[in-house]
């Protein structure tokens, strides 16, 4: 039984998990959450419904979320209760056809300015990413391990993708591939679980909220090349201590050649990173800002041009055993 709120609950901070009503990975995800505890209906926001649990909300939205833009500008206007982050339950389409579990952030820096998007989102730009990924990409990594859901089910986080815009950390959880997975309940609930107990809502204390005090200093990750499926940011990802924002794949640095050599190369490259640096700066405040390259994605002169603009972000460049070497480290500090 729920009891209807009123709308106005007042000047407080809460996470927002916005579900597409269109999405069957997104409802059964939702209903999952709904079942773990007990959730209060809230008045509708935007004539949809909402609920809300201890300082989460749930807002089921009318169809895709891709270009629900604002969301926590919308609610802060329909609510008065301020959103620090956006978790989207959502389903995962691929060509493959497999069965996957996925997390990733969004943005689609990589854009002409004055293109449409296709798939939503502000062009030349990236939201913050949420500081949960790599933690919920350890949790998501260490239960599947245990749990059987019928089927072989693939774990991967993805790179930066798709819209919609938002001004808040935010990340994306996913049932994939087909209509034959996005339906499957088993997924859905093991998904939610991680949401559920990631977010606190079990009374504990959740996992990967960044904190500026306790976390400053402490390594964020920004990827750059390879594909979709994020591979460098899959295995580092998983190390204790790293934190994971933003994740480029090859197609989000366009290169254009220069005309004459020794110049600079034209293209969004240059866009994307400082997109995705600026975000993930946002989202880590008085977090230590580190890249990691995928070398084989690119060629000498493309190399060159990104160490060349990460010298002038001041944003270290690590092989992935100088990734691993920072944070044996940081593991040794003692302050």
């Amino acid at each position: 039984m729920f009891t209807h709120l009123p709308r106005f609950m007042g000047d407080v901070h809460v996470v927002l998990i916005a579900v597409s009503g269109t999405d069957i990975a997104s409802t059964n995800q939702a209903d999952a959450l709904r079942k773990f505890a007990d959730w209060e209906m809230l008045e509708p926001i935007e004539n949809q419904p909402a609920f809300r649990r201890m300082n989460v909300r749930m807002w089921i939205l009318p169809g895709s979320v891709l270009r629900e833009d604002f969301l926590a500008r919308r609610w802060k206007e329909a609510t008065g209760e301020t959103v620090d982050e956006i978790i989207f339950p959502s389903r995962h389409s691929a060509a493959s056809g497999r069965p996957s579990l996925t997390l990733h952030p969004i943005g689609v820096m990589q854009l002409d300015v004055d293109e449409t998007p296709p798939y939503g989102g502000k062009a030349g730009d990236a939201p913050p990413p949420s500081t949960r990924l790599a933690s919920w990409w350890q949790e998501l990594v260490r239960k599947s391990e245990h749990v059987e859901l019928g089927e072989e089910f693939d774990t991967s986080l993805e790179v930066t993708h798709h819209g919609p815009w938002l001004e808040v950390p935010s990340l994306f959880i996913e049932v994939g591939s087909t209509a034959a997975t996005w339906g499957h309940k088993g997924a859905a609930e093991f998904l939610a679980d991680i949401i559920h107990r990631g977010l606190g809502l079990d009374g504990g204390n959740g996992f990967g909220c960044w904190n500026p005090e306790l976390d400053s200093g402490s390594p964020v990750l920004i990827t750059l090349g390879g594909g979709h499926y994020a591979p460098r940011a899959n295995n580092l990802g998983l190390q204790s201590g790293l934190h994971i924002g933003h994740m480029l794949a090859t197609y989000a640095l366009p290169f254009t050649a220069p005309e004459t050599e020794g110049d600079e190369p034209g293209g969004n490259w240059k866009q994307s990173i400082n997109a995705a640096y600026r975000a993930t700066v946002q989202a880590f405040p008085y977090g230590n800002i580190i890249f990691s390259m995928d070398k084989k994605a690119f060629k000498g002169w493309q190399r060159q041009a990104i160490r060349n603009h990460l010298e002038l972000l001041q944003a270290p460049l690590l092989t992935s055993k100088g990734v691993l070497a920072l944070l044996e480290s940081n593991l040794g500090r003692t302050d």
